[in-house]
């Protein structure tokens, strides 16, 4: 970060506050039973999504380009829960809602870094249905383990420079006024407005961001799905369209549920309350990740196979051991 302001200016004093006070879920009644279902959304996206990880890491007949993007997802949402959760539990259930002027940087990178790369693995995925839909033919030349490993770690890189970006330039901030962000966490747009100096390149920043992270992916993938319902409308039985697009029901799904609440959140952002602006971005946060593996288990066929398989492997294993030991 010093890197970053000496090369925008030089000479400059920034009034940087030692800590930011999180202030959201103020005024909601009955909130501590919020912070009881937020344990719970945690508890199950963490066993979910190690659970999809693990079976995609045992099963060797998993490790296709599709299930390398599914891997990244389980791991996005692992991590961008374990970010997010822990710590809002500990501002609100147990009132440690002073936050170290670093500490919170670092909380709103690792939680804009997460939700991001949530956005563009169902770009990845939504590409790998088009190109298995719309050119089966080719599939295994096109979406090669190569291709998905180097296009997941451009989305990573692309991703972790736009929200380095964000939060150098709150760095370059003066807070000479209020220190209280009025959201469940460490939130760019509720802290760049609480500056006193000029907060030009924040807004710039805040109006391109989610146009990169949200807007141009929803618009790729709802353009793809377009394309793969043209395709399988020429497709000489309705039943062989249906079978290809079962394979699209758990992306499908995933997609509604991410970018839903986002879309009425910001299409609705003046007229909906602060508070129930905070409740549905943080619904938007820890929703997706506790689903997302519930629907690929139940949604898809090759990971509920495989899951079989290792359970029944496991239980085979301890009844041929408590065999032996009866012997």
């Amino acid at each position: 970060m010093e890197l970053f302001n000496y090369a925008l200016g030089k000479n400059i004093t920034f009034v940087r506050p030692p800590y930011f006070i999180i202030r959201g879920f103020v005024g909601i009644p009955n909130v501590k039973y919020y912070y009881v279902f937020l344990f719970f959304v945690y508890i199950v996206s963490v066993l979910g999504n190690t659970a999809v990880m693990a079976v995609i890491y045992l099963d060797h007949n998993l490790r296709t380009p599709k299930y390398v993007a599914v891997f990244n997802l389980a791991f996005v949402d692992l991590f961008g829960s374990s970010a997010l959760v822990p710590k809002v539990l500990d501002i609100f259930l147990f009132n440690h809602n002073l936050i170290p002027y670093n500490d919170c940087l670092t909380f709103l990178f690792f939680c804009y870094s997460c939700l991001s790369m949530q956005s563009f693995n169902l770009v990845a995925l939504a590409y790998d249905r088009l190109i298995a839909i719309t050119y089966p033919l080719h599939y295994q030349a096109k979406v090669t383990h190569r291709f998905m490993f180097s296009l997941i770690a451009s989305f990573w890189i692309f991703v972790i420079i736009a929200v380095l970006i964000a939060v150098g330039l709150i760095t370059r901030l003066s807070f000479c006024k209020s220190v209280v962000v009025n959201s469940y966490f460490c939130d760019h747009g509720q802290i760049y407005r609480l500056a006193c100096n000029d907060f030009f390149p924040n807004d710039v920043v805040s109006f391109f961001y989610p146009v990169l992270i949200f807007w141009i992916p929803l618009v790729f993938i709802l353009l793809s799905y377009l394309y793969i319902g043209y395709t399988l409308s020429k497709l000489a039985t309705v039943h062989q369209g249906m079978k290809a697009f079962k394979t699209c029901i758990a992306h499908l799904l995933l997609v509604v549920i991410y970018f839903t609440p986002l879309l009425v959140t910001f299409t609705l952002m003046e007229k909906i309350h602060p508070n129930n602006r905070i409740l549905n971005l943080s619904l938007t946060s820890v929703f997706p990740p506790m689903l997302n593996p519930i629907i690929y288990v139940l949604q898809t066929e090759e990971i509920k196979v495989s899951m079989r398989k290792i359970l029944k492997i496991r239980g085979g294993s301890k009844i041929t051991i408590r065999k032996s030991v009866k012997v």
